[in-house]
């Protein structure tokens, strides 16, 4: 067994090999064994208000029985939730959860286009959203009547004054919250009050039913569900504690959530790993702002913080970050996108904390390999596998490459989603025969079974840890009246990481580089959005006329 897992032989002392996959048979279970240890210890906070396990439990309860006393929703039904990160996020999905209904994450920053796909392609009953976003919501409901609608606003569980000036504030002075009317609508306060008044029936929630639709590209354009079981997200839950429960305190851990709720990352990792650790989760609704978020670590004794690489780049340029008290902090750790060796190095000259790096996917719910926690230095792998996980380097014939060399990064274990929600030919494209998802990432293993990205097969661009796929920009640009052809890659940015750049062919002369980004505003979420645009008299193309982004990343040598 070790010598097809040379990485077992490296483990961290403790770590085990294999996990248990039947401790817990639904992510319910995992709060409820919660709760049971740590019951009065702070759960959540935000914005200055704390919510404890037993709070967490009777409001998640209370939303449970409106969804399905008050909705009569059905086991599987899908619900939507469409907010940053505050109190009413996990109260809702444990909520969802607890009634045996299935997750389906959207970004807030949305436009109607991509929001009305999502909620017609996952068949969700129900919308979720923040006031901050009504607007857009307004829109597609009035198209997609089928879907009940849910309202709240950033301030309504922080408590009197609080609540109603930060709402205040929001609305009239900060103009951050546009009007909007949906008819019907319901105040999440509400559906906490007349949810009580229904005794939650006992639903069935087996390792098989769907937790989470997670949208993701994959490795084409169009945005699909990853469908997440129960089954899938508690391995993983578990996989990721054994790593890190060698150096986590029970119930003492307080750890920072700046990455989005929504994202897989901060949802596995942030939520379910340390809810295990009866863990105090600190949430961070806008890490944008990033004086606000300094004074924020200021002000809370923490001692963990997940991240992407633009997130540790922006808070060490931060006037003021490091004055921040890190002597509680015992673990970083850095995934979504390539952790950059002068950020790592810097994070430890500063924190005193090693970057530790991990490597995961929204198919994988998310982590596949993690660094050791004890790592002295950045070493700029992305670690080792998790237990209970194959993971092989493959050609594009599908056979085992030979120790070192470059290949197709492959997957199999618990944590591999069932496949592409409703899409049975784009999960065989990545799922194969043999139980293997291929991620479309090449990399390479050492003897030590530590693997390192060296490039990526596809042609998604990441920026700052969000998947943008060409064909969706291109698709969208292609819309324009005045484009006759376009082409949208990667390049590489200082502060993202990666930023999208267009290569435009006009069909209309008066067509310009302002008009094509404002359009993009009006059809994509931000990070999409080209930075970049280049006009150009043509494309490069194969001879079937297929435009080849490889030569407009790369051209090809003059002679």
């Amino acid at each position: 067994m070790s010598s097809e897992r040379p990485w077992l032989a490296h483990y961290p002392a403790g770590v085990p090999a294999e996990i248990d996959l039947n401790e817990f048979s639904a992510i319910p279970d995992v709060f409820e064994a919660a709760l049971a240890k740590f019951a009065g210890k702070t759960a959540f906070s935000n914005m200055g208000k704390s919510i404890t396990y037993s709070d967490l439990d009777r409001m998640s309860r209370d939303f449970a029985g409106y969804l399905l006393g008050e909705l009569k929703l059905k086991k599987g039904d899908r619900v939507a939730i469409m907010m940053p990160n505050c109190l009413q996020y996990p109260i809702a999905i444990l909520g969802v959860l607890r009634a045996g209904l299935t997750v389906v994450n959207t970004n807030p920053m949305y436009t109607a286009r991509e929001l009305k796909h999502q909620l017609a392609d996952s068949g969700a009953s129900v919308l979720l959203v923040m006031d901050n976003f009504g607007n857009v919501a307004q829109d597609v409901l009035a198209q997609m009547p089928g879907v009940r609608a849910i309202t709240t606003g950033l301030g309504d569980l922080l408590g009197f004054p609080k609540g109603a000036i930060v709402n205040f504030v929001l609305k009239h002075v900060k103009k951050m919250v546009p009007d909007y009317d949906i008819p019907g609508a319901v105040r999440f306060r509400d559906t906490l009050t007349l949810g009580r008044m229904h005794t939650l029936p006992k639903v069935a929630i087996g390792p098989e039913d769907l937790a989470f639709l997670q949208y993701t590209g994959g490795t084409t354009g169009v945005s699909k569900g990853a469908m997440l079981t129960h089954r899938n997200l508690i391995a993983n839950m578990q996989q990721a504690a054994a790593w890190v429960g060698g150096n986590a305190k029970m119930g003492e851990e307080v750890i920072i959530t700046a990455l989005p709720l929504y994202h897989i990352f901060a949802l596995t990792a942030n939520c379910l790993v340390f809810m295990k650790f009866g863990a105090h989760n600190h949430l961070i609704t806008n890490p944008r702002d990033m004086p606000g978020f300094v004074k924020e670590l200021k002000s809370v004794p923490f001692t963990a913080i997940t991240g992407v690489n633009t997130l540790f780049n922006g808070l060490l340029n931060t006037p003021g970050f490091d004055q921040v008290d890190f002597s509680r902090l015992h673990l970083t750790l850095g995934g979504g996108m390539a952790v950059q060796r002068a950020v790592a190095d810097k994070w430890k000259q500063v924190t005193g904390c090693t970057l530790a790096e991990a490597y995961g996917l929204t198919e994988t719910s998310p982590a596949v390999c993690i660094n050791p926690l004890d790592l002295r230095e950045y070493n700029g792998s992305i670690g080792l596998p998790v237990p209970s996980t194959e993971v092989c380097i493959k050609d594009d014939d599908g056979h085992l490459v030979a120790g070192g060399e470059v290949g197709e990064l492959c997957v199999r274990g618990p944590q591999v989603m069932r496949g592409y929600w409703q899409r049975p030919e784009e999960t065989a494209k990545v799922i194969d025969a043999d139980g293997w998802l291929h991620t479309g990432d090449m990399a390479r293993v050492d003897a030590q079974g530590y693997f390192y990205i060296v490039d990526r097969k596809k042609d998604m661009i990441l920026v700052s840890g969000f998947n943008v796929y060409p064909n969706e920009v291109e698709d969208v640009i292609a819309m324009m009246p005045g484009v006759l052809e376009v082409a949208a890659i990667g390049v590489p940015d200082d502060k993202s990481g990666e930023a999208v750049k267009v290569f435009v062919v006009k069909k209309d002369p008066a067509l310009s580089a302002d008009a094509i980004k404002a359009f993009c505003r009006e059809n994509m979420t931000g990070y999409k959005q080209p930075k970049h645009v280049e006009f150009r008299e043509e494309l490069p193309k194969s001879n079937v006329g297929k435009i080849l982004r490889k030569e407009l990343r790369d051209p090809p040598k003059a002679a």
